[in-house]
């Protein structure tokens, strides 16, 4: 249980950086990170990173894949977990 705690604390602060780095390209007008990358890596556990970074950096709130996208990923994560722990 330690190891995914971590695990989660690592990917949210990736996810995080990924959202400020992604919109710092942006403006700079360079290489994009994929919008699946984005959408992945919140997938993968780093979902309240990735809204953190939205707010944060002001960056995919305009785009539905992302607004609604995440926190649908966020509501199926604390699912899973609420069913993992009834069923353990």
């Amino acid at each position: 249980m330690k190891y995914f705690i971590v695990y989660l604390v690592l990917i949210n602060i990736a996810a995080f950086i990924m959202y400020g780095a992604d919109k710092h390209k942006a403006k700079k007008g360079q290489w994009r990170i994929p919008e699946k990358t984005l959408i992945g890596v919140a997938a993968l556990g780093g979902s309240i990173g990735a809204v953190l970074g939205m707010r944060f950096f002001r960056h995919k709130t305009k785009h539905p894949k992302f607004y609604i996208g995440v926190p649908v990923i966020i509501l199926l994560q604390i699912a899973a977990v609420v069913v993992y722990c009834f069923l353990r």
